[in-house]
């Protein structure tokens, strides 16, 4: 990843900090991006100590003005953007469809799906620019079946998928690359806080056929292989990860 320049949204904990850090140990010149300006700036630090250029980025993924201004400034530092893994996420509260929100519908769609729809934009622009690019979008294994109680989230995750599909084969003939990750349950701490308690947590690694959870680290890794050369033939993909969860 010599020389690659890299946007990560979502950047500061989970799955988005591990992919940070794999780049950043890589090569990679890394622009991490969030909400919370303090954990940014910290990474940031830890990112530089491994040996990557790395900037913050402070932006909202729902904002379009933000977005456009966190690729603008990845440009604007590093002459370019070769890949972006595009994890901003939320997973919402659980619960039954009959008990959903007009507030709860927005704050899911809002940074799943709205947030997605700027960030390919403003970044397919500049890669189209280029003649080059590759993009991982966050989906899950929700992205390809339902989940009683996470309707919410279920559908945004199927958006992604569409989005991932659709802009693949929008740009296919401009060089670029658009793939989605979809994990299964993976140990990070939006995922305690989904499955609500301990107990659930352990029923959803029981439910993995490899008996347990994911870790953040093997997702990183395949979302690295999807923004290199040797993934260079696959487009319009949902790589799924989730230790043989949807082989039933």
């Amino acid at each position: 990843m010599d020389n690659q320049v890299v946007l990560i949204t979502g950047a500061l904990a989970g799955i988005g900090r591990a992919t940070a850090t794999a780049f950043a140990r890589d090569g990679a010149s890394v622009v991490v991006s969030g909400r919370r300006d303090e954990e940014g700036r910290a990474l940031v630090a830890e990112l530089r100590e491994l040996g990557g250029n790395a900037e913050y980025i402070h932006a909202d993924v729902a904002i379009e003005d933000e977005v456009r201004a966190l690729v603008k400034g990845t440009v604007t530092i590093f002459g370019r953007l070769d890949a972006a893994v595009n994890n901003a996420g939320f997973t919402g509260d659980s619960g039954p469809l009959t008990t959903q929100t007009e507030q709860a519908y927005d704050t899911v769609f809002n940074t799943n799906v709205r947030g997605l729809l700027f960030c390919l934009k403003h970044e397919l622009r500049v890669m189209i620019e280029q003649g080059s690019g590759s993009i991982v979008n966050l989906s899950s294994t929700f992205g390809e079946r339902g989940g009683a109680g996470a309707g919410l989230y279920v559908a945004s995750k199927h958006a992604v998928n569409g989005f991932t599909r659709s802009a693949a084969l929008e740009v296919a003939a401009d060089g670029i690359r658009v793939n989605a990750v979809a994990p299964g349950p993976v140990a990070t701490a939006g995922l305690a806080a989904f499955a609500g308690s301990p107990d659930m947590t352990a029923a959803l690694a029981a439910d993995v056929p490899m008996g347990r959870l994911g870790h953040v680290d093997e997702i990183a890794e395949v979302i690295q292989f999807l923004t290199s050369d040797q993934a260079r033939f696959i487009t319009g993909q949902i790589v799924a990860v989730n230790g043989g969860k949807t082989a039933r």
